[in-house]
């Protein structure tokens, strides 16, 4: 079985033929190009660039969440988590959707009822506008960047399989050539023409991997049990039967995994590209149905990864993936190429190339939409900049954060990208959920208390990981083993970091001898229950 495995692959990779798979690619972006243009056209105010003139109703906002929520993590990331770690890599499904639950029952409309653009709109609602926001627009730029490292490296992971480049140079172009592309979706489209993308690939990836999964669970009689069987029995599968059991990568510290568990959980509900979709839909209501079409959608998806993972260990071999150009990252790639040949797998990396493109157009844009409204506008001119001004701004920060997003995808190749995405969730679920959450449900929160959580929030969340083995003093660190200053032992801060935020926001308050408006808090708890004095939808 081993021997076959191995001579189909080599099989594959011989007849393999790299223009085809970069034909593939380049037809995607073209008629994605093309749709972006047309969007384009329609882009007459700051409304329209951020926020899609609030147009797209409640199941196209939800497919185009679940395109910017289906990650290159959730594809490829998951699917070599679980193909390698078996039962321990599915928990990154597990908390990735449990997570959309806390966004739907706490965040999701009421952010939508009380915001314009960004999320500090709703966090300096009824506190002082310039120290929030810019607190706020520094948690943002962030998480954006953490997020955008994680996709990048999977930019650069898939095409070293895809064209057999195995290189840092060859791998580090690739993903110059990413981020090109999705610096040119933002300034041509701006979040209409982004949403669309989204849109597209959302479908594009959950048809291909549900082809996936009915094809792996032919080849076995639809029977899951018997690829978890085959799985189990792989000759390149060390672990045997633990595949199917918890423990196996958390198992020697699970402190490390519930640190994990509350990133993932509790991070949607403070991704801000994630909450800056809830503002391109006309009403709450709408809100709310995009919110249910994107569970849907994003559980339906994370099942397939289960057979996805599980069968790429049987039909693959965990020992296969792991030596492949791009690592535990290449589980997905090289199980299409073991069901379909060079086709396949050049649709399905075109697919996944498409979820990183459509996944950074949406973070840049939220990234760019932070800085000049919250920062450019809001802070330095105090509310007078024109809405031509504030776009032009949002632009040129979008090629800025193009570049940094480049030579940062550059730094972290070779890290799995579900890993990476979960750092992303810690610091947005230490520094914007405590603030979000306070804003919202108590009237007592102050300036210093929102200062505080987001502040002490991001630096702890940023500094434990910096002294963490994810960083240094490890093989698989992002500087390896032979530099060691890590002194926090888990993988991921969320248990220090994110009980740390909340206490810095209660603290500070109770501290503050600022009074704050209780107009104001009074104000916005009836705009977050009711959407009424909510910014009204633009016509066009």
């Amino acid at each position: 079985m081993n021997a076959l495995t191995v001579l189909r692959l080599e099989e594959t990779a011989a007849e393999q033929n790299p223009v085809l798979n970069i034909a593939i690619f380049l037809a995607f972006v073209a008629v994605t190009m093309v749709i972006v243009i047309r969007a384009s056209r329609n882009n007459k105010s700051a409304a329209d660039f951020y926020a899609g003139g609030r147009s797209f109703s409640g199941r196209q906002n939800g497919l185009a969440i679940a395109g910017d929520y289906l990650s290159a993590a959730s594809f490829l990331g998951i699917c070599g988590a679980i193909a390698i770690s078996g039962y321990d890599g599915f928990l990154y499904s597990i908390g990735f959707l449990v997570a959309w639950l806390v966004a739907l029952l706490l965040v999701a409309e009421l952010m939508r009822n009380t915001a314009k653009f960004t999320m500090a709109d709703v966090l300096s609602f009824r506190l002082r506008q310039k120290p929030v926001r810019m607190a706020a627009a520094c948690t943002t730029l962030a998480v954006c960047f953490f997020y955008l490292l994680a996709q990048m490296a999977g930019a650069g992971g898939l095409v070293s399989l895809l064209l057999g480049v195995d290189d840092k140079l060859g791998q580090s172009a690739v993903i110059a050539v990413v981020g090109i592309v999705m610096i040119l979706y933002v300034l041509i489209g701006g979040m209409k023409g982004t949403t669309w993308v989204q849109i597209i690939k959302a479908v594009l990836l959950i048809a291909g991997a549900g082809a996936m999964t009915v094809w792996v669970l032919a080849l076995k009689g639809f029977d899951f049990a018997a690829v978890l069987d085959a799985a189990v029995h792989h000759p390149e599968n060390a672990n045997g039967a633990a595949i199917l059991a918890p423990g196996l990568q958390y198992g020697a510290n699970p402190i490390d995994f519930v640190s994990l568990a509350l990133a993932l959980v509790l991070g949607t509900a403070g991704l801000p590209h994630v909450l800056m979709r809830f503002y391109t839909v006309p009403t709450a209501k709408e809100a709310r149905r995009s919110v249910v079409w994107a569970i849907w959608l994003i559980g339906i998806f994370y099942l397939f990864t289960l057979v996805l993972g599980y069968g790429a260990a049987a039909l693959v071999g965990p020992e296969t993936i792991a030596n492949a150009p791009g690592g535990q990252n290449s589980a997905a790639p090289l199980l299409a190429a073991y069901l379909g040949g060079p086709l396949l797998l050049g649709f399905i990396s075109a697919v996944a190339f498409a979820t990183i493109l459509a996944v950074v157009a949406g973070l840049t844009i939220t990234a760019s939409a932070s800085f000049a409204h919250d920062i450019y506008n809001s802070v330095i001119k105090r509310g007078q900049a024109s809405p031509r001004q504030e776009v032009r701004v949002a632009k040129i920060t979008t090629l800025v954060i193009g570049a940094l997003a480049i030579l940062g995808g550059i730094g972290v190749q070779g890290q799995n990208i579900a890993f990476l995405v979960a750092l992303a969730f810690a610091v947005a679920a230490s520094a914007n959920l405590p603030t979000i959450l306070y804003s919202l449900f108590w009237s007592r929160f102050t300036t210093r208390g929102a200062v505080w959580s987001m502040a002490g929030g991001l630096l702890s969340a940023i500094l434990l990981i910096a002294f963490s083995p994810v960083v240094s003093g490890e093989e698989t660190a992002m500087l390896g083993a032979g530099v060691d200053f890590a002194i926090f032992p888990l993988k991921n801060p969320g248990i220090v970091s994110i009980p740390l935020g909340f206490l810095l926001g209660w603290l500070g308050s109770i501290t503050d001898p600022g009074r704050e408006s209780k107009r104001l808090a009074a104000e916005m708890e009836v705009r977050a229950l009711t959407g009424h004095g909510a910014e009204p939808p633009v016509q066009h």
